[in-house]
């Protein structure tokens, strides 16, 4: 059948969830191979390779990371925005790192996410 609007908004909170589990075998299972990420800071990581490798780099340096939604909702047929707050501590310096933002994710057709979109607000 087709994917729904809610389809998708259901599957991001998968995606958070997985990634506050630090699950990155769940969450590759969920991008598409030619997908894209963009984010301020880290600018733009073309592929799913790419994606995991640098989360997997990530989630070494913030291992308690621990994001909540504010928001999950859908934007467009295939589009769904988040807003959220995340609080890690970098295993580097044990500093803080609080950040507030939020993402515009884009689904295909198959559910599997085409881009992600990070903001800060």
């Amino acid at each position: 059948g087709k994917v729904t609007a809610e389809d998708n908004v259901a599957r991001v909170h998968r995606y958070h969830a997985a990634l506050n589990a630090i699950d990155l075998d769940a969450v590759s299972a969920m991008f598409a191979e030619v997908a894209e990420y963009h984010s301020p800071s880290v600018g733009a990581i073309i592929g799913k390779g790419a994606i995991m490798a640098a989360m997997k780099g990530y989630f070494e340096e913030y291992p308690d990371q621990h994001a909540i939604d504010d928001v999950v909702e859908a934007i467009a047929p295939n589009k769904v925005r988040s807003r959220w707050r995340l609080n890690a501590t970098s295993k580097t310096t044990g500093l803080p790192y609080v950040r507030n933002g939020g993402e515009v994710i884009t689904f295909g057709d198959d559910g599997l996410m085409l881009r992600v979109d990070v903001e800060d607000s």
